[in-house]
């Protein structure tokens, strides 16, 4: 059940692998490509599986990944 998308800022991760390792429904993966910095960033593989827990962005240390909630209509 989707409940909201991880938003990841490419230019400010580092490529920790932080959030990749915490995220319980395993939707975060690595690119081959890189940033501006040389890292190579995280993306969102799977949207629609997102759970809005926030684990993501709670381990992320340079405040790169944002969760927007979705709103379930009545």
């Amino acid at each position: 059940m989707n409940r909201g998308i991880p938003i990841i800022d490419k230019e400010r991760c580092k490529g920790c692998g932080l959030c990749i390792a915490n995220c319980p429904k395993d939707i975060l993966a690595k690119t081959s490509d890189v940033n501006d910095q040389g890292a190579y960033y995280t993306v969102c593989t799977d949207e629609s599986l997102c759970i809005a827990c926030g684990a993501c962005a709670l381990m992320c240390p340079d405040a790169a990944i944002e969760i927007n909630k979705l709103v379930e209509a009545v």
